[in-house]
Order: structure tokens, then sequence, then C-alpha cells
């Protein structure tokens, strides 16, 4: 982790943005754990009284999942997990320099939702309401939060009216999907438990999209998918993307993780027709988003190749992964992952010699 944190510092003295993304592709590695294994190390520890006095848990200091945005790319930003370091956000497009500190910002969307909309705000007689409280609400009166480099770069989006309420049911479910998130890698039974319970009395078939319940969704597949539980696994998979889909649109980075998680569930139960279905739509939305020639793009195409030889259409599946190579070779030179590839067509025609088929020109 040390290596990869120094990797990614020494790309940013070359290139201001993007190094998180860079290294991560170089090595082979999901740009969220090493964004988070650079936030672990460059992260500022926050003071015990920042926290407050009530002991505050980190999940109660996040605004609603999909509030926040970045200035620079429009996306949403991700959480931090704060096992060992203060809650804050990061741009997953790396557009800024280090994590912004949610307890600042839940300060300035709280302090902003009290002078202008406290009515919104449940509160005691005689108490006044803390802004990280306040904070909470913001999605009730707020459709947008656009934050820059720093916290106090914010820009507010009001509603022309306010929602109603949540009930204490519903703010309920987004804290344990927020904490599921913070624990799935260092506690992933109690984070299985909370996404069960988040997810109480919804009907994967017919829930209507809802972007916690789709998170929620998303988290509970991969958990699923990683036990072996795939007909929950796909089910689950499926509805997060159906909501991500509507929510966000269908080349949004959610739904082409949510999408990749369906196909990845159905050719992991052995619905290997209904994968490549998925798996060409996935490469399609790839394409829009990142280019026909972006690396995932190619990735995407690399694994329908490995389903269409599952369907029993080998040479379709070593065209179209010897085309993939060809093009990861000249468009993305010493990526690791085209030795993978060459290693599964090297299998697939050795299947196909072993099964002593007989393809065009001869070639066996």
């Amino acid at each position: 982790m040390d290596a990869v944190v120094q990797r990614v510092t020494d790309a940013r003295t070359i290139k201001a943005y993007g190094a998180v993304t860079t290294v991560a592709r170089q090595l082979e590695l999901d740009p969220r754990i090493v964004q988070k294994w650079v936030t672990r190390a460059t992260a500022p520890q926050a003071h015990k009284t920042d926290r407050g006095a009530d002991d505050t848990r980190a999940w109660d200091i996040y605004l609603v999942p999909g509030l926040l945005h970045c200035k620079y790319c429009h996306q949403p930003v991700a959480r931090v997990e704060p096992a060992d370091t203060a809650p804050a956000y990061l741009c997953g497009n790396d557009c800024w320099p280090k994590p912004l500190d949610a307890v600042v910002i839940a300060a300035h969307v709280g302090r902003a939702i009290l002078r202008h909309a406290p009515r919104i705000v449940p509160s005691s007689a005689g108490t006044p309401t803390p802004p990280h409280v306040a904070a909470m609400h913001a999605h009730c009166v707020l459709t947008r939060v656009t934050v820059g480099t720093t916290a106090r770069d914010m820009t507010l989006t009001w509603r022309a009216v306010p929602l109603a309420s949540p009930d204490r049911w519903d703010t309920e479910r987004a804290q344990r999907v927020t904490a599921a998130r913070d624990l799935t890698l260092s506690d992933p039974l109690r984070a299985r438990h909370l996404l069960h319970d988040s997810l109480t009395g919804i009907d994967p078939v017919s829930a209507p999209p809802h972007p916690v319940h789709a998170e929620a969704a998303t988290l509970l597949a991969v958990q699923h998918l990683r036990l072996g539980e795939l007909d929950a696994a796909t089910a689950w998979a499926g509805y997060a993307h159906h909501s991500a889909d509507h929510l966000y649109g269908p080349t949004d980075r959610r739904s082409l993780h949510a999408l990749h998680l369906f196909a990845a569930a159905h050719r992991s139960a052995g619905h290997h027709q209904r994968a490549y279905h998925l798996y060409r739509q996935l490469g399609e939305h790839s394409a829009s988003s990142d280019g026909p020639r972006g690396h995932r793009t190619l990735a995407v195409h690399a694994t329908t190749a490995l389903v269409l030889h599952d369907l029993g259409h080998c040479q379709a599946a070593r065209n179209l992964l010897a085309d993939t190579i060809a093009t990861q070779r000249r468009e993305h030179p010493g990526q690791p992952t085209t030795a993978r590839m060459t290693y599964h067509l090297a299998r697939i025609r050795q299947d196909c010699a072993t099964r002593g088929h007989r393809h065009e020109h001869g070639e066996s």
C-alpha cells in the first residue's frame, strides 16, 4: 500500500489530475481502493472537538448519497471509510488534491439550512439544533450541493418546494447503507447484516427505483456473489441495474458498475446467453463513455469473448479476443491485462485442439 501511495504521489508531480486512476490501471487495481489508501495516508486526523460531545457516529456526518457533487467533473463524490481517518469525501475522478473533511461540509450545509429553512429540521424546545443534524435533512430542501477543492468553495441549489421530512425509518435506512459501505472490507458479515436491514420490505422484482435502495442492493449483490449465493446476487444486482439506469442514465459510472455486476452474476450462475447480451450492452455503454478503444471497453470485449466460448462459439470467441488483444497492445502498450487476455486466448485454442475442432482456413 505504501508503494502504491508513493507511486500516486510521484505521478501527481507530473500530472495534476488523474494520478489515482492512472496508477490503478497500470497496476490493475480498483481505483476506489487506491484512492482509499491515498486518503488514509494524506487525510488530516480530526480533533475530538470536531466530532461533538454527543459521540456522533461517522455515518451521521455524511449527506444523503448522491447529493454532493464535484464542481469540476460534475459527478457525485464518494465517501471515505472512517476506520482510521476522519470522515471525508473524495472525487472518484481525482479532481481534488486531497479529501475534504465531511464534518466541515456538514457544518456549512447545516448552518445554511438553519438560517434559511429551519422548519424542515425537527427540534426539541429549548435545545439548539447542531448543524450536522440539520445537514441530515439537506435533501429535503436542496437538489444539489457542489463543492470544489475546499469545503468553503460550495454552491447550494435549493428546491422550489421543500420535500416532506423523511420518516425515521427512511433516515435509518440511509444510515445503515452508509455504515455498511464503510464496513464492507473490514467487517463483511456486519455489513451484510446492515444491508439486509436497510432492504427490509423491499422486493427486488417490483420495488420502484430509489437511490438508497439501489446502493444497498449493489453492495448486497457483491456480498452474495462473493459467497456464491448466486440467485440472491442476481436478484439484487438486477434491481440495482434497473434503478441506476432509471435514476442516473445508462452511461453513469454507477449504472455501468451495476450492469457489470448484473452480467457477472448471470455468468457465475451459468446463464451464459443472458450474460452475453448484458456484456454486449455494457460494451456499447462503455464505448459511449470511455471510447471504443478505451481500456474498460476492451476489457468488456475480452470478457464477452469468454462468454462466447462458454456458449460454444469458440471461433467467434477467438476472433473477438484476438482483435481485442491487438487493439489493446496498440492503444495501451504495457497494460498488465494484456497478458491475461493472451492466456485466455491460448487456453481457448488449446481447448479447440483438444476437442478436434476444425475452423476456417483449416485452423484447428
